[in-house]
């Protein structure tokens, strides 16, 4: 279970990718933030994000066109 959720289905770069960066602010360094995106370019920019952020990509995974990320917070 993921510390913090993020549902951003329906949103169009860049914005998952903002409001996960702003949703890991409230997640404690080593926690984890739980999103789920429609945007076709979501798996590249959260595997840029997470390289980027220092954060780490624990699960990928896709399901009736709804990408779920569960990402760690680093630093």
């Amino acid at each position: 279970m993921a510390d913090k959720m993020l549902d951003a289905r329906g949103l169009n770069c860049p914005l998952p990718i903002l409001k996960a960066a702003r949703a890991l602010r409230d997640v404690p360094v080593g926690g984890t933030l739980e999103v789920l995106a429609t945007d076709p370019l979501a798996p590249q920019d959260f595997s840029d994000f997470c390289r980027s952020t220092g954060s780490e990509l624990v699960e990928r995974e896709v399901a009736s066109g709804v990408f779920r990320f569960v990402i760690r917070r680093g630093r």
